[in-house]
Order: C-alpha cells, then structure tokens, then sequence
C-alpha cells in the first residue's frame, strides 16, 4: 500500500490579498493541527464542503481585530451622527392592571 501525500486544492486568489488556500473539509478534518498552523502563520483558510465555501478559519488574534472592541462607541457616534438629534421620543406608558391580593 502506498501513501499519498493529501494537500489542500490548489489556491484561489482573492483581490490584493494573495492566495488564500482552500480546503475540503475531509482534509481540514484529517490535518487539523496543520490547518490551525497554517491559518495562524499564514491568514485566513478557506474550508469547502461539496465544493462550496463554507467556514473560514482564522487565527485568534485577527477573529479579535475582526470583531472589534465591544464599548458602544460606534453606536454612541452614530446616534450622534443623525440628522434627527432634535426629535424627542417619549416611550407610551400604559395602565396595568392591579390584582386584588388577599392577606
């Protein structure tokens, strides 16, 4: 029996960013410590699955710059941003109903 080496599909190029290599997902699975190296060293990894993309595997640190920092400083300077600064909104307050309670 001989062993054949498996190697990812053939890179597909992505504008200004470089090959960016694609795996099936037999083979993410089957190398998954080298498919965790290789997005760590090298970007971003592609895994297909019936040849269609699926997931992307990225390192931790570029997941992290990717998601940003969560303060609500976009939203606060967005809501500050708006035409409509001046309209004042008053929530519609209704009347609940009280229960009578025995004691």
């Amino acid at each position: 029996m001989t062993s054949k080496a498996v190697t990812p599909t053939a890179p597909a190029a992505q504008a200004g960013t470089g090959p960016q290599p694609r795996w099936s997902l037999q083979d993410a699975k089957a190398r998954f410590s080298e498919l965790v190296r290789t997005a760590h060293r090298h970007g971003p990894q592609q895994v297909t699955v019936h040849g269609r993309d699926a997931v992307v595997v990225v390192a931790a640190q570029e997941f992290q710059r990717l998601q940003g920092e969560r303060t609500g400083e976009m939203l606060i300077e967005a809501l500050q941003a708006c035409p409509h600064r001046e309209i004042t909104l008053a929530p519609r307050r209704s009347a609940m109903p009280v229960r009578a309670v025995k004691l």
